[in-house]
């Protein structure tokens, strides 16, 4: 077995001093580490965005840019991994609260001790490895997540196509009992199915892999293509559907597939949690100053209690109640509402019903003409 060498932290100091750098250097790499060294705040941007070390020492004062503006500018990089950041400087001005708010983690003044760089030192790459380690596991947990999903599809589809065969007696004839136990395992066979494709399209969101198709297209016609298709289930509960879209907004952008999934999930729910009285979905343009189209999808049914709507929108978060699903589709609606830069709301009363509110803006909605 090859055996693992122990990897080696990089250190990135900058400081203007040439002298500073030479004591610092001496100090850190006499403990083992590898240090880096630049002479200014562009220097060490530029090092930084082509080798991202574990830990940068920077000093506050330098000309041009300062050690405030490296921090900041280091921070809002999302394309960077977590770096610790240790501020030194020699000026009694120096705010350390200015320091850490624009995102250091630890603060040091200079004549540096070298007993306290070195504690300091080891306790931010102590912090840097178990946010790698963290890190880590979530990446592989989320590609197990993805590859288990990937792999389960394929022999669901494959059941769901020989159950198929099966009931239209293409294998010989089947007994009207057979029939039933067919039916019931075609349904849960696609129960199964609507589940994982759920989860992987979780993972796709999370993971940023998630590409939407932004096009024109008439969201009146989606949602009553959705009414129609859950209209059935609502006659059989005897649940009156009240449809009602102002005139003229209809033509919109975004990504059909997409919103189709989060208003046939909302709309599904209200006739889900809806035992008696009305299920209503409104669509309208919202008064100035409030430039939102607004789809709000309101029930009669069941409420939802104070303490849960707080997590309402959580992964795998489920209600109390027995019907509750997977703890996804809601997670994965706010997921997409994100996506079209668009807000969604819900407000609730148990015993009386809720009301789930999506604001998309105007901008986004609006067909170029």
């Amino acid at each position: 077995m090859t055996k693992v060498e122990p990897k080696i932290d990089r250190i990135l100091a900058v400081d203007d001093s040439p002298d500073n750098l030479f004591l610092v250097q001496a100090i850190l790499e006499d403990e083992g580490y590898i240090i880096d060294l630049a002479e200014d705040g562009f220097a060490a941007l530029e090092q930084i965005e082509t080798n991202p070390p574990d830990l940068i020492l920077l000093d506050v004062m330098m000309p041009n840019l300062d050690g405030y503006d490296v921090t900041q500018r280091v921070r809002t990089q999302s394309s960077l991994p977590y770096i610790p950041i240790l501020l030194i400087t020699a000026h009694e001005g120096s705010s350390v609260v200015k320091g850490l708010d624009v995102g250091a983690d630890d603060f040091i003044r200079k004549p540096v001790e070298m007993e306290e760089l070195q504690a300091r030192v080891r306790s931010l790459l102590r912090l840097k490895h178990t946010i790698d380690e963290r890190d880590r596991m979530a990446r592989e947990r989320e590609d197990f997540v993805s590859r288990l999903t990937h792999d389960l599809r394929t022999p669901l589809v494959a059941a769901d196509r020989m159950l198929n065969l099966m009931k239209s007696q293409a294998f010989g004839e089947v007994s009207e009992s057979m029939d039933e136990a067919i039916a019931t395992m075609i349904r849960s066979n696609h129960n199964l199915l609507d589940m994982v494709n759920l989860l992987l399209e979780v993972y796709r969101y999370e993971a940023g892999r998630k590409q939407l198709t932004f096009a024109p297209f008439n969201l009146c016609e989606t949602l009553n293509e959705i009414l129609d298709e859950l209209s059935p289930i609502a006659q059989d509960k005897q649940i009156e559907i009240v449809r009602e879209f102002q005139d003229g907004i209809c033509e919109v952008v975004g990504d059909r597939l997409e919103l189709y999934r989060v208003f046939m999930n909302l709309t599904g729910n209200a006739i889900k949690f809806t035992d008696k009285g009305t299920v209503k979905l409104r669509l309208y343009q919202a008064p100035v100053p409030n430039p939102w189209l607004v789809l709000e999808v309101e029930d009669t049914g069941i409420g939802i209690e104070k303490g849960d709507r707080a997590s309402l929108f959580t992964r795998f978060r489920q209600g109390h109640h027995k019907r509750s699903g997977s703890g996804l589709g809601l997670h994965l609606c706010q997921r997409i509402v994100d996506a079209h830069q668009g807000k969604i709301e819900v407000v609730s009363e148990v015993g009386r019903g809720s009301l789930f509110r999506i604001k998309l803006p105007l901008e986004m909605q609006r067909i170029p003409r």
